[in-house]
């Protein structure tokens, strides 16, 4: 049990027999990502939170979901725990649209959630128990394991992330060949935290991976994690979900896909999401039938998600000018990822004080220091610089998505410093 979750059932004291198992299992991640963003509220650059910010410092919002903040009468009903049907229609469309591969896979409509978070929560309660196994890279979105271990209970099988460069596939497939009859894959590209998007290389050595697990006889749910679809910066990268390759790719994978506006449409706070699911020789009765179980989820949980977002939506993706919005945001933030492959180019002496890991896609990126503490790093950044970020398996996380690009150089050129400053105290 988790060391947060054991204080607060000592504070509840005898209070603490009112709750189930999983009751006693759940906490707040306060030293988390949420945690650390709290710390850095105050500083002057703010590089802990997953959100994108234009060069002035206000959020970067497409127009077609801001003005049309006036809405019929009918965005303040009830839109059902599937989902609005045109909301659901629409974004199937678009999925085949952005990821030409699923033209020829059948796969379920998707269900409306309350964004990814919700979706992940829909996918643990549906197919993660006290019996089975999740499987994620080392390098990983902190709220995998507050769902999957904490909430829910499964156990948690960790594998190395990056091998020489790029995605180390063999260990993901030693991981799900381990003891076991049923694994649960989570694959997040682009990645949090790291912004790594497997090249075509890693995708083909993925689904090797699985294929061989599969083959082995393990029950495999393949959980597509696609928040920062379409966020990718460089050629030679995977630019489809890899959702159509599981879709199809054995009887005994099932392929769940979890997507949305948040990131995608740069509209963190309207948390519209979608749960899609596949897997080979489904029927569409079988599809529906998984449909229904999430929709059966959702009803439980939270009845249905917010009808004036899911109207908001249909307003924007009707918008004639949404696809050259979407393209200028993302103009945006490839600047960014650019300046920074500059930055790192043209100031080797950094590579003194940190490693920058493996990054092509999405908001973040990661670096490693080197002969420091990353956590003796952030608080030092914080205090000396005014620079919050955040740690995570002992990296720091830095959200260029939220950074202008004239304070790019300054924000390097400061963690550059404050790790030199560790290195000089503990020599001392």
């Amino acid at each position: 049990m988790d060391i947060l979750a054991t204080k607060l059932n000592k504070t509840l004291g005898e209070a603490a027999d009112f709750l189930s198992p999983a009751g006693r299992r759940m906490y707040f991640p306060y030293g988390g990502i949420l945690g650390q963003g709290a710390e850095a509220k105050s500083c002057e650059t703010n590089a802990t939170i997953g959100m994108a910010f234009e060069e002035d410092g206000s959020p970067l919002v497409m127009d077609c979901f801001r003005r049309n903040i006036a809405l019929d009468k009918k965005a303040f009903l009830y839109a059902g725990s599937f989902g609005l049907p045109k909301l659901r229609e629409r974004w199937k469309q678009m999925q085949i649209e952005k990821n030409p591969s699923l033209k020829k896979v059948r796969f379920s409509k998707p269900v409306v959630t309350n964004a990814l978070t919700h979706g992940l929560r829909i996918a643990a309660e549906l197919f993660a128990g006290a019996g089975d196994e999740l499987v994620i890279p080392d390098l990983f979105w902190d709220n995998y394991e507050l769902i999957f271990k904490t909430a829910v209970g499964c156990k948690v099988r960790k594998f190395n992330t990056f091998r020489r460069g790029g995605f180390d596939a063999a260990a993901m497939k030693e991981a799900l060949l381990a003891p076991g009859n049923k694994k649960i894959l989570i694959l997040n590209f682009p990645n949090n935290p790291t912004g790594y998007t497997a090249t075509v290389s890693d995708a083909k050595k993925i689904v090797s991976a699985v294929r061989a697990a599969a083959k082995a006889g393990k029950k495999t749910v393949v959980i597509l994690d696609d928040a920062y679809f379409g966020l990718v910066y460089e050629k030679g990268i995977h630019a489809e979900s890899m959702f159509a390759e599981f879709a199809t790719l054995d009887p005994n994978v099932l392929a769940v896909k979890l997507d949305g506006t948040t990131k995608e449409d740069y509209v963190w706070g309207l948390r519209v999401g979608f749960v899609s699911f596949a897997f080979k020789g489904a029927s569409d009765e079988q599809l529906a039938a998984l449909e229904a179980k999430a929709a059966g989820n959702v009803r439980s949980s939270i009845s249905n998600a917010s009808a004036l977002g899911q109207h908001l939506a249909i307003a924007a993706y009707s918008d004639p000018g949404y696809a050259a919005q979407k393209r200028e945001k993302y103009a945006v933030l490839k600047r960014r990822y650019l300046k920074i492959r500059a930055i790192l180019a043209k100031n080797p002496k950094y590579a003194e004080s940190f490693e920058a890991m493996p990054f092509n896609s999405g908001y973040f990126m990661c670096v490693k220091p080197v002969g420091a503490d990353a956590e003796a790093a952030r608080k030092l950044l914080i205090a000396k610089h005014s620079i919050g970020t955040v740690v995570l398996s002992g990296l720091l996380r830095l959200a260029f998505s939220t950074i202008p690009l004239n304070k790019l150089d300054h924000l390097f050129a400061c963690v550059d410093d404050a790790i030199r400053e560790l290195k000089e105290g503990n020599k001392r």
